[in-house]
C-alpha cells in the first residue's frame, strides 16, 4: 500500500522552493540566494528567471446525433479518434448499432509545446475490411481560445477530404542569389520527416517541388519511406522584375503513385519578402494542407456534441507563490476557529459551479504535496458538518468539500477501487447476461436466446435476474467489505476524521447511523457505485458496455447505492420492480457496518510513514502490460515472427520485460493503449536530461535504416522526439507551481467580490476612527501593493488580497521584462 499512495508523488523532484522548468540547470549558483530573499529583488538574477508556458486541453465527448448509416444493418458502429496536429493522441469506445451514441469519455492534454488544431474523426468500425469514414471536425487553437469559458455545444459533421489530411515537416534552405549575370532562387530540399502514409504499405513514395510563379523544379522520388533524405539542390531562375513581386514561395510534397493522380502529402507557403530580409532562410516547416474550406454538410453527417476548454498560463518561478501556498497551508494546520475566515473559505466564495471540481482537484494536488491533506480535507469537512443542521441533507450538495472528498478518493484510491471491483467487472463483461427487473422494459423476444426450451415468461425472466443480480451483488459486497488492509491508509484516516466530526455534531441516539452514512455516502454512493455504472470512465474496461450489459450494470449501481444508504431509503421510492433485492440489501447493511467500523479503526501515524512530500521511488511501476517486441537483427523469413509478445514493466527509472506475468491477464493492444504507453514513457522522461532530439523509429537492417533508408547506423534521426504531448490522468505528477497558478487565476478573477465582502464597510464614513489602515508588503520585481482594511478582523483577508495584486504585479514584470529581452534580440542579432 506503501506503492499505492506514493506512486502519485513518483515524478515531483522540485520542492517548494524550486528554480523555473526550463531553466533548471542554470541557476545552480543563483539559487541559495533567491531562496533567500523570497521578497526582496532578485537583481542580477533577473536575467535567468523566466516564466515557463503551460498549455493544457480539456475535452469531453459527450455523444452523437443522426449519424449516417453505413452497415446493411441500416445502423453504424462509431467510434471517435481525437488528434492534436495530426497526432492520434485517443480513441472512444465503440458504440454498437447505434445513430445517436453516447460516450461521455473525458481527456485532459498537457502540451508544453502548444498545438495548432485539435480534431474529431468520427469512424464506423467493421469487422472485415476497413472502417469507414463517417465524418470529422476540425477546431484550431484560436477558436478554442476564443471562448473563455470554454465551447460547449453541438458540432457538425464535415466531410473528410484527403487533401486535408496532412502531417509532418520539411527542412528547408533558401537563399536568394543576385549578381550581374543572373538572379536566382536557391532551395535545397534537405529532408522531412513524419508523412502521412499514402500507400497500402503504410508508407509513401515522396517526392517535393519547388514552385514560383511559373517556375518550378521537383527531387527525385525515394520509395517507400515516410522520411525521405534526398539532400538535392533546385535552383530557380528569375527575371529582375519578378523580385518587386509579392507572392509566395511554394514547396510541395507528394507521393509518387505508378498509376492514377499523385496523392498530395502537404505544402509551405514562405512570403517572398521574407527573402529580401533574410536572403538565407533555413529551418524545419510544418506541412500545411491544401486549404480547401471544409464544407459543413448542414447536418447530413450528423454531429458531436463537445466540450473544450484551452489553458494556457504563464508559470512564475516557484519562489513568488509561497506567500500564496503559505496562506493555504495556514488555514489547515494552525485554525483559530473552523468558523472563522481563511483564505480557503474565501476561495470557496469565489469558485464557480461550473469551475468547483477543478478547483478541489486542484487543491487536493497541492495540499497532497504539502503532505498535508488529511487536515485540508478535515477542515472543509468539519466547516461543513458544523453549517449542517438536518442530517439528511449532509454532503448532498456539490460543495467544496464533497468535490474535494470525490477528487482525493480518485487520486489515491484508484489502485484500490481496481483491485477490489476489476474481477467482478470482468465477469459481468463476459457473461453477459439478459437481466431486468423492470416489467415494462422486459422483452421477451431477447429471452428465447437464453432458453433451449421454447418461450419464456415474464415469472421466470424476472427470477433468472434476481438469481444473477443476487450473485454478482454478493461478490461485490464480499469484495468491498474485505478490502480494508488493501485501502490506502490515507483514505482510512480521513474516514476517521469524518466519523468523528459526524459523531460530535449528531450525538443523538436517533442520529446513530449519520456517522456511518456520512463515509458510506462517499465510499458507495461517489466512489464505487460510478465505477460500476461506467467502468470505461474509470478505467476498468477498455471499452464501453453493450446494452445488455449496461442494463445489468445500472441494476448493480441502484443496488449498491441502497446499500450505501444502509437500506434506509427501500420501499419509498417509485421502482418497486427492485424489491427482490431488497433481502440481500438489508441482509449487507451489518456487515457494511463493520467494514466501516474496521476501516476507521487506524492510528494516524500510519499516514506519517508514507511519504507525503515530494519523492522519487524507483520501485514505483508507472505501467505494465503487454506489448510486442520487435526483433531487428538478423534475417526474418516471415514479419509475423520479427514480433515476440511479452510482458512489460514501465518503473520510474526503468523499462523491462519478460516472457509473462503469472498473476497478470494480457489485453490486445490498442490505440488508447498504445497512447497510455507513450505518454507514461513521456512523464517519465521530463527529468531526463539525456534524452535524444530525435530517433529512428524503424530498424538497422540489411545495412540501412528501415524508416528514412539512410546507410550509416550512426546517423542522426529522423523523427523528432515526441515530448510534448501527455495524457492527463489521476497517477499524474504533482506540479505545485501549475496547480497554485490555478488558485491564484481563480482568486484573480474573485478578487472585486472577496474586496467587497471582507474589506469595503457599507455605508462607514472617514473619521479618524474608522480611516482605513493599510496593509502593504514588496513583491520580488520591487513594486509595492496597498489594500485598505475597512472591517477589523479581516487580516487574512488583506493579506490575501495583498499576495494575489503581488502576483498580478509580478507577472506583469515579468512579461514586460520577457518583452524588453525579446525586442534586444531582434535588435542585437
Amino acid at each position: 500500500m506503501r506503492v499505492c499512495v506514493a506512486r502519485y508523488w513518483w515524478a515531483v523532484r522540485r520542492h517548494a522552493l524550486k528554480v523555473p522548468r526550463n531553466e533548471e540547470n542554470s541557476l545552480a549558483e543563483g539559487k541559495s540566494t533567491i531562496c533567500k530573499n523570497a521578497y526582496g529583488n532578485i537583481g542580477e538574477n533577473w536575467t535567468r528567471l523566466k516564466m515557463a508556458k503551460n498549455t493544457s486541453l480539456y475535452f469531453r465527448i459527450v455523444e452523437g446525433r443522426n449519424l449516417p448509416a453505413k452497415d446493411v444493418s441500416g445502423t453504424s458502429d462509431p467510434y471517435c479518434i481525437v488528434k492534436v496536429d495530426n497526432e492520434v493522441v485517443a480513441r472512444t469506445a465503440t458504440v454498437w448499432k447505434n445513430l445517436n451514441p453516447f460516450w461521455g469519455e473525458e481527456y485532459t492534454l498537457h502540451l508544453p509545446m502548444g498545438f495548432h488544431s485539435l480534431s474529431f474523426q468520427v469512424m464506423d468500425e467493421d469487422t472485415i475490411g476497413h472502417d469507414d469514414v463517417i465524418g470529422k471536425i476540425t477546431l484550431s487553437k484560436d477558436a478554442i481560445g476564443s471562448q473563455a469559458k470554454g465551447l460547449d455545444s453541438w458540432v457538425n459533421l464535415t466531410r473528410v477530404d484527403p487533401d486535408e489530411e496532412v502531417q509532418g515537416e520539411i527542412h528547408l534552405s533558401l537563399l536568394l542569389l543576385k549578381d550581374a549575370e543572373k538572379i536566382s532562387l536557391r532551395c535545397q530540399v534537405i529532408e522531412a520527416r513524419d508523412l502521412a502514409p499514402r500507400d497500402i504499405s503504410g508508407t509513401s513514395d515522396p517526392f517535393a517541388r519547388v514552385i514560383f510563379n511559373n517556375h518550378s523544379a521537383e527531387t527525385s522520388i525515394i520509395k517507400k519511406t515516410r522520411f525521405p533524405h534526398w539532400g538535392e539542390t533546385l535552383e530557380l531562375e528569375l527575371d529582375p522584375e519578378e523580385l518587386s513581386e509579392e507572392g509566395s514561395i511554394t514547396v510541395e510534397v507528394w507521393d509518387w503513385d505508378m498509376v492514377g493522380k499523385n496523392d498530395f502529402l502537404g505544402k509551405v507557403e514562405i512570403p517572398f519578402a521574407c527573402l529580401h530580409k533574410t536572403p538565407l532562410l533555413e529551418g524545419w516547416f510544418r506541412l500545411l494542407p491544401l486549404g480547401n474550406n471544409e464544407v459543413d454538410a448542414g447536418g447530413k453527417l450528423g454531429a458531436l456534441r463537445l466540450k473544450v476548454r484551452l489553458v494556457e498560463d504563464r508559470i512564475l518561478p516557484s519562489v513568488y507563490y509561497q506567500p500564496l501556498i503559505h496562506l493555504l497551508v495556514e488555514s489547515v494546520i494552525s485554525p483559530t476557529e473552523v468558523e472563522d475566515s481563511s483564505a480557503l473559505t474565501m476561495l470557496e466564495d469565489v469558485t464557480t459551479v461550473e469551475s468547483r471540481q477543478d478547483v478541489a482537484m486542484t487543491l487536493v494536488k497541492i495540499y497532497l504535496g504539502q503532505g498535508l491533506v488529511v487536515p485540508f480535507l478535515d477542515y472543509l469537512n468539519t466547516r461543513e458538518v458544523n453549517n449542517t443542521t438536518d442530517p439528511n441533507t449532509l454532503f448532498r450538495s456539490n460543495s467544496l468539500s464533497s468535490k474535494a472528498m470525490e477528487q482525493f478518493m480518485k487520486a489515491v484510491g484508484m489502485l484500490y477501487l481496481h483491485e477490489v471491483l476489476k474481477p467482478i467487472i470482468n465477469r459481468i463483461f463476459d457473461e453477459k447476461k439478459y437481466i431486468e427487473l423492470d416489467p415494462c422494459k422486459i422483452d421477451l423476444n431477447r429471452t428465447r436466446r437464453i432458453s433451449f426450451k421454447g418461450a419464456v415468461s415474464e415469472a421466470e425472466v424476472r427470477d433468472s435476474s434476481v438469481e444473477m443480480l443476487h450473485s454478482y451483488l454478493a461478490s461485490i459486497i464480499e469484495s468491498i467489505v474485505g478490502s480494508v488492509d488493501q485501502c490506502p491508509p490515507v483514505m482510512r484516516v480521513t474516514f476517521k476524521q469524518l466519523h468523528k466530526r459526524v459523531e460530535e455534531q449528531f450525538a443523538e441516539p436517533e442520529n446513530e447511523d449519520v456517522k456511518y452514512l456520512a463515509i458510506s455516502g462517499f465510499f458507495f454512493l461517489r466512489f464505487f457505485a460510478p465505477a460500476i455504472l461506467t467502468p470505461k470512465l474509470f478505467q476498468l474496461r477498455d471499452q464501453h458496455a453493450d446494452t445488455r450489459t449496461s442494463r445489468t450494470l445500472l441494476l448493480l449501481a441502484k443496488a449498491l447505492q441502497s446499500v450505501g444508504n444502509l437500506g434506509l431509503q427501500l420501499g419509498h421510492g417509485k421502482e418497486q420492480w427492485m424489491a427482490p433485492l431488497h433481502p440481500i440489501i438489508l441482509r449487507s447493511v451489518a456487515s457494511v457496518k463493520d467494514f466501516l467500523d474496521k476501516l476507521i479503526d487506524i492510528d494516524h501515524h500510519v499516514v506519517s510513514e508514507v511519504p507525503q512530500r515530494a519523492v522519487f521511488m524507483p520501485s514505483v511501476t508507472v505501467k505494465e502490460g503487454y506489448l510486442h517486441k520487435h526483433k531487428a537483427e538478423g534475417p526474418q523469413l516471415l514479419s509475423r515472427f520479427a514480433f515476440k509478445k511479452r510482458y512489460f514493466w514501465l518503473t520510474s527509472e526503468t523499462l523491462f520485460y519478460a516472457k509473462s506475468a503469472d498473476w497478470q491477464v494480457g489485453t490486445e493492444q490498442n490505440v488508447n493503449e498504445l497512447n497510455q504507453w507513450l505518454s507514461a514513457i513521456r512523464k517519465v522522461s521530463i527529468y531526463n536530461e539525456r534524452m535524444l532530439p530525435s530517433f529512428h523509429p524503424g530498424a538497422h537492417r540489411s545495412g540501412k535504416w528501415t524508416c528514412c533508408l539512410q546507410v550509416d547506423r550512426a546517423v542522426t534521426g529522423c523523427s523528432r522526439t515526441h515530448s510534448a504531448v501527455t495524457l492527463g490522468d489521476w497517477s499524474d505528477p504533482l506540479d505545485p507551481d501549475v496547480e497554485t497558478q490555478t488558485i491564484y487565476k481563480q482568486l484573480l478573477q474573485g478578487r472585486d467580490k472577496l474586496r467587497k465582502k471582507y474589506l469595503e464597510l457599507p455605508g462607514a464614513d472617514q473619521t479618524s476612527s474608522n480611516k482605513a489602515k493599510m496593509s502593504s508588503s514588496k513583491h520580488p520585481g520591487g513594486a509595492e501593493c496597498k489594500v485598505q482594511l475597512m472591517k477589523s478582523g479581516n487580516s487574512v483577508a488583506a493579506r490575501l488580497l495583498a499576495v494575489i495584486e503581488d502576483l498580478e504585479q509580478t507577472h506583469a514584470t515579468f512579461q514586460r521584462r520577457e518583452k524588453e529581452d525579446s525586442t534586444s534580440v531582434i535588435l542585437n542579432p
